[in-house]
């Protein structure tokens, strides 16, 4: 054997594998680890590959409805029918660690690597999403990360020609150190017409095509596996370097020969790279394959069989094609002058053999490397923590309501949290590839075109992580809801989600608590709006060693369907006159609320009243009205309670407000209050004995608030703001902070 270097469990433990995991290793190989082999073992079993720590709790997820044609775990991204013989094919992605040092690179190549997941499915890609997570916009490194990962996501996806069309983006301290870059990714295939993840039948050969490999990303899985320490900057090495023009090449390849309906199977190489696909396919297919590294395009010479196995650079794929259409794919990759090399063929053995110049280095069996296989699988202890019984203690009657409402509203309107992310999103192209003409409309969830058809995929991304933090269970419930909401408020119907789990250690006890939590308040909330989970990714040691973990922050990315054009509903109010109405209920509530964390300065709450029942109910109901052209708009309230939302629907056509507040309430809670399950609605005042017949029938909490008028906001007949001053501080905040 090529590699003859003798492994100890000091090495064991330096590439990040635990000492039970070591004598495994040793087991199922009958002997000795050598190095090559020890750092296969690494990457493929760290938690970024296979789930250890994750798959125990991650099975009790929903994952069936009729519309699924490909259920998580099953294939690189998830793929549900959305008629007439079309399906989508969507996921999310986290690319944190990378981003956390070299935030323009690490962010650039998880915008391709999610594209990358949604092309190998066969599907085209029409969409991009982000979720973003930085910290305090006072420091000078946030400040850097910032401008760099906007900066990487717009550059790659302009450049590789999938618009950008919405996502978030928040602040808090807890992200000071290690900022979350979620990346999502939509796209379209005819049914039938897709590929898969697979190997089988003995003699087929194996192709690498796309880029030379080079050092670049070795051992980036394991890296994302651990926590951010001051130590970090030395694993530079381990984030990749990203062409979004050599991947346009590559999806425009990728496709052709999937339609030639020769390819056995394919998949992206992004984490641990060669090692990955040939591991997962193979597993996969029941089947094994010989592999010739020094047959590999690489972009540095003398490169080592580790380095050659393990290595992340970008714009790659496996792919298993026929015996004998060798010339078909060779030519296809000519075409689009692209690396095309075979590097191995399928064996019957269900072992991966890598050789080197013609000597082995290293021998494994696939379906012990990988999630489902061999792959460890873990139950960890978890631990209510000492913070959340002092959250619980928050008292509403200890905050004072004699407060100057007219600044809370001014200061909740310039919060990074709130204000607009205009900054960000005018580097983005929403347009590019595409003659989609929705996506600019102001609505609260983004929706596509599907060329062709009449039809409309609605997505969007929602985490609100300071619910979470406050009561995991509850806090993630209200982010699969919200993400429910936005669609509905859209004219969608929510179809299925895909995840982002972002947490801290699962080491920690307290840490694996917040996890199970959210899983479980996940759980009930996708079965309750038949949502299933397609797949996502699990993002653990979201944390450093001197600033502990990040708030637990579950991104959701749901997939909703608009099939008639002339249910799409945007969030703008449209005219004066038109009346102003909440759907559902107001409470006394101004739990984790940007007035209370934010304003107020008091961390320590609860999540804010949340019953999904009622949830239920009132996005059924905003559902019909949309349906029955009742409605002339639809915004649901979220971060800075009901004037946020009132304000963003008035800005948003230069118009204006004037309500009466409901004295049954304190001021600050109905107006700044973030409970959960409410919608303003605007209507013509013909339609509004229709409007109310409607949610009285259904006995649906509504109430009239007032009126759109010119120019103002008036709130219990005071003058709190005219529309324009309100409008240029909250486009106008994020550019001013981050030019300080």
């Amino acid at each position: 054997m090529i590699d003859n270097t003798i492994t100890t469990l000091e090495t064991a433990k330096k590439l990040g594998l635990l000492e039970e995991e070591f004598e495994k290793i040793k087991i199922i190989l009958g002997r000795i680890p050598n190095f090559t082999e020890l750092s296969i073992f690494s990457v493929m079993w760290s938690e970024h590959c296979s789930y250890k720590n994750s798959i125990t709790w991650l099975k009790k997820l929903p994952k069936d409805s009729p519309r699924m044609l490909a259920k998580a775990g099953e294939e690189n991204a998830g793929l549900v029918d959305i008629g007439d013989g079309l399906a989508c094919s969507f996921k999310i992605e986290s690319h944190n660690h990378p981003s956390a040092l070299e935030p323009y690179q690490g962010a650039a190549t998880g915008v391709g690597g999610i594209n990358r997941d949604i092309f190998t499915m066969g599907a085209r890609p029409i969409a991009l999403l982000n979720s973003l997570r930085f910290g305090n916009l006072k420091l000078d490194k946030t400040k850097w990360l910032i401008k760099g990962v906007v900066k990487g996501i717009g550059d790659y996806g302009n450049a590789f020609g999938i618009p950008t069309v919405g996502g978030e983006v928040y602040f808090d301290d807890c992200y000071n150190v290690n900022p979350l870059v979620n990346a999502f990714s939509a796209g379209i295939v005819a049914i039938g017409k897709t590929a898969s993840a697979t190997s089988y039948g003995v003699g087929n050969p194996v192709f690498i095509v796309g880029s030379a490999t080079g050092k670049d990303g070795i051992h980036g899985a394991a890296f994302a596996s651990k926590d951010i320490s001051e130590d970090s900057v030395n694993d530079l090495p381990a984030v990749q370097v990203g062409d979004p023009f050599q991947e346009k090449l590559l999806l425009e390849a990728t496709l052709e020969i999937i339609g030639k309906g020769s390819v056995i199977g394919i998949q992206d190489m992004g984490a641990a790279g060669i090692i990955c696909s040939t591991s997962e396919m193979s597993a996969k297919g029941e089947h094994g394959m010989d592999i010739w590294l020094d047959k590999v395009p690489t972009r540095q010479a003398n490169m080592k069989p580790f380095e050659i196995l393990l290595s992340e650079s970008q714009e790659r794929m496996l792919i298993v094609v026929e015996k004998g259409k060798e010339k078909e794919i060779q030519a296809i990759f000519d075409k689009w002058d692209l690396n095309c090399a075979q590097i191995g063929v399928v064996t019957d053995t269900k072992r991966l053999h890598f050789y080197m110049n013609n000597e082995l280095a290293a021998d494994v069996p696939a379906i012990d490397l990988v999630l489902g296989g061999g792959a460890p699988v873990y139950q960890r202890e978890y631990t209510e923590p000492a913070y959340y019984k002092e959250f619980k203690k928050f008292d509403l009657n200890s905050i004072d309501t004699t407060q100057d409402y007219k600044a809370i509203a001014s200061f909740l309107l310039k919060q990074p949290n709130i204000a607009s992310k205009r900054w960000i999103y005018e580097q983005y192209d929403s347009m590019v590839g595409t003659a989609n003409t929705n996506t600019n409309s102001p609505s609260d969830a983004s929706i596509v075109n599907v060329k062709g058809t009449d039809k409309s995929i609605v997505i969007t991304v929602d985490c609100n992580s300071r619910y979470v933090n406050a009561d995991p269970e509850e806090g993630c419930a209200i982010a699969v809801a919200e993400a429910a909401r936005n669609i509905v408020c859209s004219g969608g119907e929510p179809v299925a989600i895909t995840n982002c789990l972002n947490f801290g250690n699962p080491y920690n006890p307290e840490v694996y608590w917040q996890f199970v939590g959210a899983i479980k308040g996940m759980k009930k909330a996708c079965e309750k709006f038949s949502t299933p989970v397609t797949g996502g990714n699990v993002s653990f040691y979201n944390q450093s060693s001197y600033e502990g973990p990040v708030f637990p922050t579950p991104t959701i990315g749901m997939l909703g369907l608009m099939d008639d054009p002339t249910n799409r509903m945007t969030m703008n109010f449209k005219k004066e006159g038109d009346l102003i109405y909440l759907i559902g209920e107001s409470k006394n509530d101004i739990s984790s609320s940007e007035y209370l964390y934010g304003y107020l300065g008091i961390k320590a709450s609860t999540s804010p009243f949340f019953d999904l029942d009622k949830e239920f109910d009132v996005q059924n109901t905003v559902a019909e009205i949309i349906k029955k052209k009742l409605i002339a708009s639809a915004h649901d309230i979220s971060e800075g309670g009901l004037f946020v939302t009132l304000a963003e629907s008035a800005m948003a056509s230069k118009l204006g407000f004037e309500i009466t507040t409901d004295k049954n309430f304190r001021k600050d809670a109905y107006l700044f209050g973030e409970a959960q399950s409410r919608v303003v609605v605007s209507i013509s005042a013909e339609m509004q004995t229709e409007f109310e017949k409607i949610l009285q029938d259904r006995n649906t909490p509504f109430s009239k608030l007032g009126s759109v008028v010119a120019c103002d906001f008036i709130i219990d007949g005071e003058k709190f703001s005219n529309t324009n001053e309100s409008a240029l501080a909250y486009n106008n905040v994020l550019h001013e902070l981050l030019e300080q």
